[in-house]
């Protein structure tokens, strides 16, 4: 056998010109060469010749016309790291960075946009950039003219010239690609589903004064994780008329296969035309007749509900809160006037080192944080007054009283919002106590002997009211189906709340969740009773036809029919309330305990996956509305919602594989994600 004299060598220390990621050095005898990678041809590669010479061919080689520098050598140095080696790529002392430039060679315009590329171990495709790039502009809220961008161009170009930009009419048609395929996938999980829906209904609007109705799906799924999944971001044009939105979410609810699964309707608005949800039921009811005769069906959103009520108060003080938004101003107008009102606030003993920050528009809790400062400085600002001839806004005795009392109002409003929004898991049952609060609260208010405090609590009242009557219950069954409280709970309120009414109060509640769990109970039977029927083995067993065991099935389930067995309601309310402590997580416990109660883990599935609040957390003291901006709202309808809702998908599947249990996000609000 011969051997070849051509044998090659390891490169030393100092070969790291980039240029020798497109030479292999060999040694043919005693002299050494550089033999081009594209080209195969033979230069000197001793030592003493330097690479400018190398570098200079490098850029005549014709083999490289089509080449990205910069994949060639990211190419290289893979192939050098799946040998063992370590490749450290620099420049040569001296050399210049304007020279390393000048090797990056041209970008055929006429490469075929389909072709893919092989560079060694890597590849360019076309297609998956393209892709790629339309889940981009999803995922992150770009406009869809971001491909039209210079600055864009010139990245994308340097970054890979092979790349073809697309125009946004392609761009456009890969992005509604994208979104077909994810709902499909959104459309199987949820039809999976062995339990009930729950849909959360809420209205956007536009700088144009364009409606929107967004429809979110609530579940709890099979491993007991809380989901929500955006279904449809509608465009309301001016024909449709309040009436109409029953249709419209009657047919998305049809679209999506789930009106005959549907447990609750959630609406962010308490005042919701009844028309819009006894058309709704009635269309559910001629499918399958609603739960508890639809008294669980009509939700209304708690957190929207609070907002109202504090806006209410906020609106009931508006002249006060004018006089300590001028104060606050005054007093920051100049640096005189802020050094002597701090020294007249050191004078009467105010230690507070709150800033005298105005309130902002929009965010009705910095009216209460503004109204907590002024209260804490209220000496200082009645010193100011005897003082200053010019502060032309101080309070009277009696609005400094009604600062402090509407200040207690809103602080617990303050609190409850907090509780709501910052739960990462808001399952159904942590509504009950903090909604209880406030009616208790509100009872408080309402003895009053300002006739000012009594009034404006009269009238926060009545719309609460409005919203316990259509909530109440839903709220009630929720709170018993957490172990720590069951009936308990109930009971503890409801004998503060209604006094000596209470009993009649809590057997409603009683006979609500009784009356619950025995159409679970009916429809558990009939849709498992075949497990223990002739012929069906059991559950986890081979249906061979060896099983001796099938005469028992048969026997077991004859002789089981008329013992009392009892429920595992009664089962559930029977035996010890759960230790409260701050690690309880409600999910956690009822997968755990789903064998032992098996009707009952169903229905508390569907019931504490009622979203009894829809609202985000950046949304929780906004007085205004959701706005859509302007990049969306100039959109078509349909690109509009494609974008919309595949980006809560995404976003999902990206932070977990599995299905999720975050919330739509949708950041295309003015001045709020």
């Amino acid at each position: 056998m011969e051997i070849s004299n051509d044998s090659s060598i390891k490169k030393p220390k100092r070969l790291t010109s980039v240029v020798w990621n497109h030479f292999e050095r060999v040694r043919k005898a005693d002299i050494c060469y550089a033999v081009c990678l594209h080209c195969n041809k033979k230069l000197s590669g001793s030592s003493n010749s330097g690479t400018t010479h190398l570098r200079n061919h490098l850029m005549r080689c014709l083999k490289r016309s089509n080449y990205d520098v910069s994949q060639l050598l990211a190419a290289k140095r893979m192939k050098k790291d799946s040998s063992g080696g370590l490749a450290n790529i620099s420049f040569d002392e001296g050399q210049r960075k304007d020279e390393f430039k000048s090797a990056i060679v041209k970008y055929d315009p006429d490469q075929r946009r389909d072709e893919v590329v092989t560079i060694a171990s890597s590849k360019f495709d076309q297609e998956r950039s393209r892709n790629d790039l339309a889940r981009m502009i999803i995922l992150h809220g770009y406009p869809l003219s971001i491909v039209e961008h210079v600055g864009f161009k010139v990245f994308v170009k340097n970054v890979q010239p092979l790349f073809e930009v697309l125009p946004n009419s392609t761009i456009e048609l890969a992005c509604m690609e994208i979104y077909e395929k994810e709902k499909e996938k959104i459309f199987e999980t949820i039809n999976r589903l062995q339990g009930r829906i729950n849909v959360s209904v809420e209205m956007w609007s536009s700088p144009e004064n364009m409606d929107y109705l967004c429809l979110t799906a609530h579940y709890i799924d099979e491993d007991w994780k809380l989901q929500k999944k955006l279904l449809n971001f509608i465009t309301l044009d001016s024909s449709h008329t309040d009436d109409m939105l029953s249709d419209v979410i009657i047919k998305c609810l049809m679209d999506w296969d789930i009106d005959c699964k549907l447990f609750a309707l959630t609406f962010d608005d308490f005042s919701t035309n009844d028309e819009i949800i006894r058309r709704i039921n009635e269309h559910i009811s001629k499918k399958r007749p609603l739960l508890s005769n639809g008294r669980l069906f009509d939700v209304c959103s708690a957190a929207h509900t609070m907002n109202a009520i504090a806006e209410d108060v906020i609106e009931a003080l508006r002249e006060t809160t004018q006089k300590i938004r001028a104060s606050f101003k005054y007093i920051r107008s100049s640096q005189v006037i802020q050094g002597r009102f701090n020294e007249m606030a050191h004078q009467v003993g105010i230690t507070s080192q709150k800033i005298l920050v105005p309130d902002s528009p929009g965010q009705w809790n910095s009216t209460y944080f503004m109204l907590e400062t002024a209260i804490e400085y209220k000496a200082a600002f009645n010193l100011l007054h005897e003082h200053d001839p010019d502060y032309a806004s101080p309070l009277t005795v009696l609005e400094w009283e009604w600062t402090t009392s509407v200040a207690g109002y809103l602080k617990l409003f303050v609190e409850i919002m907090n509780i709501f929004s910052s739960n990462k898991t808001p399952t159904a049952n942590i509504y009950f106590p903090e909604i209880c609060d406030v009616h208790i609260q509100l009872i408080a208010w309402c003895k009053s002997s300002d006739n000012f405090l009594s009034s404006l609590a009269s009238r926060i009242k009545a719309k609460f009211d409005k919203y316990w009557s259509k909530c109440s219950l839903a709220l009630a069954v929720a709170a018993v189906l957490d172990p720590r409280f069951k009936m308990k709970l109930v009971e503890y309120y409801y004998s503060q709340i209604y006094g000596s009414t209470a009993m009649d109060r809590v057997k409603e509640v009683s006979s609500g969740i009784k009356e619950l769990y025995d159409a679970y109970s009916i429809r558990f039977t009939s849709v498992d009773q075949g497990s223990a029927l002739p012929g069906s083995g059991l559950p986890g067993t081979s249906n061979d036809s060896r099983d001796r065991l099938k005469g028992f099935d048969k026997f077991l389930h004859e002789t089981s029919q008329g013992q009392n067995v009892t429920s595992d309601l009664d089962k559930y309310l029977e035996e010890p309330v759960f230790p409260r402590n701050c690690d309880f997580n409600i999910l956690n416990w009822w997968n755990v305990h789903t064998p032992r109660y098996p009707i009952l883990s169903r229905m508390a599935r569907d019931v504490i996956g009622t979203p009894m609040s829809s609202i985000g957390p950046k949304m929780a003291f906004s007085t205004g509305g959701r706005v859509l901006d302007r990049c969306r709202s100039s959109l078509s309808p349909d690109t509009r919602q494609a974008l919309i809702c595949a980006q809560d998908w995404l976003r999902l599947e990206l932070e977990d594989p599995r299905p999720l249990s975050s919330a739509p996000y949708i950041p295309f609000l003015l001045g709020t994600d």
